[in-house]
């Protein structure tokens, strides 16, 4: 039973000759039955509350600052004026942290653009559990054609060892160019993503880490390529998954050339 047949189900999109089939695998699997009653109950929550004004229009004030967003790309404002300004405005603790061998600054700073378009594409896709990724890990193009469309070359890293498989991936818009986002996610369901574009010039590059709620982000930018790590995990985890990223990611210096800081 996957994600997609039981959402599929709740939703009541499955043609009718699959229901009996899925019904039959709730009756044997009491936990996947009382998970379909959570989304369930999510669901007519969200409807009961929202309902009544879905069809509202949006405030004249908050769509002028809504648009007006700081080169935030029409999707994510679009997200913005629904209530994903929640995501917005994130803050972070300050420390001084020695990855690997490179000294790198984390600081309390307002997030870049960057960081707020990957933390919104996170809160989009990140709950879907049908269409959370365009393509599947199993593919093997994935990384050849986000590598094509974003122009820095796109590694899928292997987190396996810190208990995360990757799910797949997808190409976002981003301001004037494009990102990737590839999806993790553990033996519980709980997902993290890794949001990935070319650099623009003169941004900084120092690691950072922000928090708003229970979302987290480390981001940095290392061999013209930047990175934006998202989930909603304890510091200490998305830690642990940055600085495996970090170590993949790394370049080996050319034969004859010591290694040191830069």
């Amino acid at each position: 039973m996957t994600d997609e047949e039981l959402s599929a189900w709740v939703d009541g999109e499955l043609p009718e000759a699959e229901r009996p089939r899925i019904e039959a695998w709730l009756r044997a699997h009491p936990e996947d039955a009382a998970r379909a009653r959570r989304w369930a109950d999510d669901r007519d929550a969200l409807r009961a509350r929202l309902g009544p004004i879905a069809d509202e229009p949006v405030p004249a004030l908050l769509r002028a600052t809504v648009w007006r967003g700081a080169g935030l790309p029409r999707w994510a404002m679009a997200a913005s004026a629904a209530g994903l300004l929640l995501l917005g405005g994130l803050a972070g603790g300050g420390a001084v942290w020695q990855w690997q061998r490179y000294p790198v600054q984390v600081v309390a700073t307002a997030p870049q653009g960057w960081v707020q378009r990957a933390a919104f594409a996170h809160a989009v896709y990140a709950p879907e559990p049908r269409h959370a990724v365009e393509v599947k890990a199993q593919e093997e193009h994935l990384a050849r054609w986000l590598t094509r469309r974003i122009e820095t070359p796109v590694k899928l890293f292997d987190l396996r060892a810190q208990g995360f498989e990757l799910v797949g991936g997808r190409l976002l818009p981003d301001g004037p160019g494009k990102s990737a986002q590839l999806m993790y996610q553990d033996a519980q369901g709980l997902r993290v993503t890794v949001y990935l574009r070319k650099p623009e010039k003169d941004v900084d590059a120092a690691f950072r880490f922000e928090r708003q709620g229970e979302l987290g982000l480390f981001y940095w930018i290392e061999e013209g390529c930047a990175y934006a790590l998202v989930g909603a995990l304890p510091r200490e985890t998305l830690l642990a998954l940055a600085q495996a990223i970090y170590q993949q990611r790394e370049v080996a210096p050319p034969a004859g050339t010591a290694a040191g800081p830069r």
